[in-house]
């Protein structure tokens, strides 16, 4: 072995100087930086407007179905890509007389197929519906007549 390092040595010896450099850059701007904290740096930022209310809102769980469903089908898709570089060797193709690229193509459409059906169990199933909230009209007096928005409604739906 000698003197030289092994690779996860040389991969050890990066880590640690990530590390190093990370820590020096933060304890840096913690020796240089001013501290002078005041009423309007504390509050909590939204976008320009005052925060009203607490921190902790509520919003609707289809939000995470949607998100893993397309975390499901954006992971499948990169399964994909490295299927098409290794099934598309030429020299496995030439040497099995085709047979190779049909066995990729059959297993490449077998994936597809249980993709969607996936799809399909899960749009069946009304998870990619979002709920519409039924209107609460009690109470409420209009002075436009009730025919002029049922034919709003009508017109957009």
């Amino acid at each position: 072995m000698g003197n030289q390092l092994s690779e996860f040595g040389v991969a050890l010896l990066f880590f640690i100087a990530g590390i190093v450099f990370v820590m020096g850059g933060l304890f840096t701007s913690f020796l240089v930086r001013p501290n002078r904290p005041n009423s309007q740096k504390l509050t909590a930022y939204e976008c320009g407007e005052e925060p009203l209310g607490t921190v902790w809102g509520r919003f609707n769980i289809r939000f995470y179905v949607v998100a893993l469903i397309f975390l499901l089908f954006d992971v499948e898709i990169v399964f994909l890509f490295p299927w098409a570089t290794v099934f598309a060797d030429a020299t496995f193709i030439n040497s099995t007389n085709g047979l190779w690229g049909w066995f990729s193509l059959v297993e490449a459409m077998l994936f597809l197929f249980i993709l969607g059906l996936g799809l399909a169990y899960a749009w069946r199933k009304g998870y990619l519906e979002w709920i519409r909230p039924k209107p609460d009209r009690e109470g409420v007096t209009s002075k436009i007549p009730e025919e002029l928005y049922q034919a709003i409604n009508k017109k957009y739906s």
